[in-house]
């Protein structure tokens, strides 16, 4: 009875557990109340929800990829290219985006994931900066530096989503879906199995886990959410060019994921949630914005090293039952 109380820990009261999701809700659904600023960021937010989450999915197996936001961008092309050239609607157009990035993961991650820790990072590193380079260099399919504008709102079923506040309303939908994606993986063997590996490969591979495999399909699977990440980001702003893909965008997206946690399921929200409107909030200090924004990720990371998701809150219990 002891070790069971001692490996359980303390439970949150059910009155605060509660309090926190009418505040997470009451979070989610005030944006349709305010003005057209906020309803941007909390589209970004939304959308570098689902990206970041991809980027779990990969770190969960043990790995950290620098060339994130390049998969980003193969989803983003991929799915206007598709529309262009092919006549494809928003849908078809981004299903063929994230089907082509799972193509290139598919290829990519079959050479790449035999290599471990800096030796990794720097092949993502230079996969990203290779891509951006074709791009650049690309300029009658891709619009080289220039970019490709005029892209035209995401419709589905006649339906347009034309405005904040219905885009909103998609990828609030599309980013919570992806929550739950990896909460519903995590408890699934198959998300056991991804545990395993990263803890310890020789010893998973041992038991009969495929370590290969599975590092790929998460390296895929990752991939794939940030593809679909950049394909609503596409239709959002309209215009897509090489430089909104940069290696500085895959920092950040491994800040967030920091951040928030990435041990945990509700990692990427939380890091999303809090870093997306931080540099807005430092804005009006022009010359210090970078000093108060460098020292508030520090202090998170020297307080909090499991993340912000570490603090009390009712993720912490079902993290703690994903685990188990």
């Amino acid at each position: 009875m002891t070790e069971l109380s001692l490996a359980s820990g303390p439970a949150r009261p059910a009155p605060l557990r509660w309090l926190l999701w009418v505040a997470l809700a009451a979070a989610a659904v005030a944006p349709w109340f305010a003005g057209p600023f906020v309803q941007h960021l909390a589209v970004l937010t939304c959308l570098n929800v689902l990206i970041v989450n991809g980027l779990a999915l990969i770190a969960r197996c043990g790995q950290l990829s620098l060339g994130h936001a390049a998969f980003v961008a193969v989803g983003a092309y991929g799915s206007v290219l598709a529309a262009r050239y092919l006549g494809l609607g928003f849908l078809s157009g981004a299903l063929a985006g994230i089907a082509l990035t799972a193509l290139v993961a598919l290829a990519l991650g079959a050479v790449i994931l035999r290599l471990k820790g800096v030796y990794f990072v720097l092949v993502t590193f230079a996969f990203g900066e290779l891509l951006r380079l074709i791009l650049l260099d690309g300029a009658s399919w891709s619009g080289g530096a220039n970019g490709i504008a005029g892209i035209e709102p995401a419709s589905i079923a006649g339906l347009a989503f034309d405005s904040r506040a219905r885009f909103y309303g998609l990828a609030l939908f599309i980013a919570l879906g992806s929550v739950g994606l990896l909460s519903a993986l995590a408890r699934r063997p198959f998300g056991h199995a991804i545990d395993a590996v990263a803890e310890n490969p020789a010893l998973a591979e041992s038991t009969g886990l495929g370590v290969r495999r599975i590092q790929l399909c998460a390296f895929v699977g990752g991939c794939a959410l940030a593809a679909a990440g950049g394909a609503l980001q596409a239709r959002y702003v309209g215009y897509v060019s090489p430089e909104s893909f940069n290696a500085s965008i895959s920092i950040g997206f491994i800040i967030m994921l920091v951040i928030g946690g990435r041990r945990s399921v509700w990692g990427g929200l939380i890091g999303a949630m809090v870093l997306t409107p931080l540099p807005e909030l430092f804005r009006g200090a022009v010359q210090t914005q970078h000093i108060f924004y460098g020292a508030a990720l520090i202090l998170i990371l020297r307080f909090l090293p499991a993340g912000l998701a570490g603090l009390p809150g009712p993720w912490q219990a079902r993290d703690g039952k994903e685990s188990q």
